[in-house]
């Protein structure tokens, strides 16, 4: 069968069950089986993470330094085959990553989930990151170039050329998946995040009641402004103008836009943190102890039973991978446009990104929610610490304004605002990377004139995403997410004996540094 026939009968079938059992039924991924505490999902990702990082003797410690080195340009060779240098190839996978999972993934993750999803949020990343760089090295190793000597990589391309054409199938149900996702994890809910925050700043300021403002009920669930309506197209019109423009110019803008919001969120993280030192170490106290011990019962009944334990490692996990897209399958396809003749040398710049995303960014994000108090305004602290708690429910980036404008009160009364811009520039970022990691997946698929077309519907989405509604969003984007990761897992152990010997090789040579 070929890879377009075979990409649309995949999209019929997966039409098919939606309109036949909804997004119910894919959800349950992040359940499956029924009869487990533990979802195979979990022990799958973790279960890889685990594998591949004492197969290869802990890369994510090893070769740290040398990843450091590697994304400083020392060994940096330009007339080496491939799109982007190290350092944009990483920044690029950076702002696909570094977004709105830094900032509402987190805040949602400690709404259902408490201070301990934090906690499985690092442990996801540790071992994520030995999946970033198998998943990365195998990437670049069996890419492809297209006719206009383009970089075409991923694990369509790895499950393919590694295990061979008999394993076609599991490249094009990676590939399907892949531009599903793009749609939804990184498109809709981008968006959606940003038009809600920009949708409570306006609000603020002309109410709820201006005709901007005022929603009106198109069905029973659902209510839409005419101010989401004008997020959207404004959105939209940013995003379609650099994706427009391909890779190069993708790779341009990322190299610039990830650096600047990551330091500007960084240091207001730490004004805050600074601020409440003294709580800082509580904090940490919460999340470890909520991990494995969360309060099991309303009034915060000493002993958490082993099903709030789950929950609270299902969120963390999810929002984990949602965070860092340890092991999804996205990064290695912007990695693979590395300019390298050495796969490892790009799989090593790779694992560096759990550290920087859900290490540093994603801890920062949950120890403001917590220094400040502002988790109290969670579900969870609701229904297993204080009932009587009558403060308003925030979830996603929304908790994350409330700290913010708390914790930086003591020196403007605007931190919020920080939270807005934040959302702004990972929101775009995410959009425009993504829209990268579809364009590869659709040509995968039907070849290089199906992109126009993609990218028409990919922006198209960026629109429906800032009207929609949260929980469809999410919902879908998990999903996909989840089910786009297994072929990519399948393929990381069937090709780990190849990558270890790359691995030995690699480390065997001199590297010195490029003049």
């Amino acid at each position: 069968m070929s890879k377009k026939n075979g990409g649309i009968l995949f999209f019929g079938i997966i039409a098919l069950f939606l309109y036949a059992f909804g997004v119910k039924f894919f959800e349950a991924i992040w359940s499956f089986p029924s009869f487990s505490l533990v979802p195979l999902m979990v022990v799958a990702l973790l279960g890889t993470g685990i594998f591949t990082t004492f197969y290869l003797g802990f890369p994510q410690i090893k070769y740290f330094k040398h990843g450091i080195r590697v994304t400083r340009g020392l060994y940096d060779n330009p007339d080496e085959a491939g799109d982007l240098n190290h350092f944009q190839a990483l920044t690029t996978a950076l702002s696909a990553t570094v977004g709105i999972g830094n900032i509402a993934g987190v805040a949602t993750a400690m709404y259902y989930g408490g201070p301990g999803a934090l906690f499985w949020m690092w442990v996801t990343a540790f071992f994520g990151s030995a999946l970033k760089y198998a998943e990365c090295t195998l990437a670049v190793e069996f890419r492809d170039f297209d006719k206009h000597g383009m970089t075409a990589g991923g694990p369509m391309y790895t499950i393919e050329k590694g295990l061979g054409i008999k394993w076609r199938w599991l490249a094009i149900i990676f590939a399907c998946f892949a531009v599903i996702c793009s749609f939804a994890t990184g498109n809709a809910i981008q968006s959606f995040t940003l038009s809600d925050q920009l949708y409570s700043e306006v609000s603020q300021i002309v109410g709820n009641d201006h005709f901007l403002t005022t929603k009106h009920a198109i069905t029973e669930s659902y209510n839409l402004s005419i101010q989401q309506v004008i997020n959207g197209i404004f959105i939209a019109g940013i995003a379609g103008l650099v994706i427009i423009g391909g890779i190069k110019r993708i790779g341009n803008v990322t190299s610039y836009l990830a650096p600047f919001m990551a330091a500007i969120y960084f240091i207001a993280a730490l004004f805050i943190l600074l601020a409440n030192i003294n709580e800082v170490p509580a904090s940490f106290g919460k999340i470890l102890s909520m991990a494995f011990n969360p309060p099991a019962a309303v009034g915060g009944v000493a002993g958490g039973t082993l099903l709030v334990i789950m929950n609270t490692m299902l969120w963390g996990v999810k929002r984990g991978l949602y965070s860092n897209e340890a092991g999804q399958g996205s990064a290695p396809i912007a990695h693979s446009t590395a300019k390298t003749e050495y796969p490892v040398r790009e799989g090593v710049v790779a694992l560096l990104e759990p550290f920087i995303d859900t290490i540093i960014i994603c801890t920062l994000t949950g120890l403001t929610i917590l220094v400040t108090g502002t988790w109290h305004h969670t579900e969870f602290y609701l229904t297993r610490i204080d009932p009587s708690f009558g403060g308003e429910m925030l979830n996603g980036s929304l908790l994350t304004s409330l700290a913010f404008k708390n914790g930086l009160s003591w020196l403007f009364p605007f931190g919020d605002k920080i939270i807005t811009l934040g959302v702004l520039l990972f929101a775009i970022s995410t959009v425009i990377s993504w829209s990268f990691y579809g364009d590869r997946a659709t040509e995968y698929l039907f070849g290089d004139t199906a992109i126009p077309i993609y990218r028409s519907f990919y922006i198209l989405f960026v629109f429906i995403g800032a009207i929609a509604s949260l929980e469809a969003i999410w919902a879908f984007g998990d999903a996909a997410l989840g089910f786009m990761t297994f072929p990519n897992l399948i393929s990381i152990i069937l090709l780990s004996g190849v990558l270890k010997k790359m691995t030995k090789e690699y480390f065997e040579l001199e590297h010195k540094v490029y003049k």
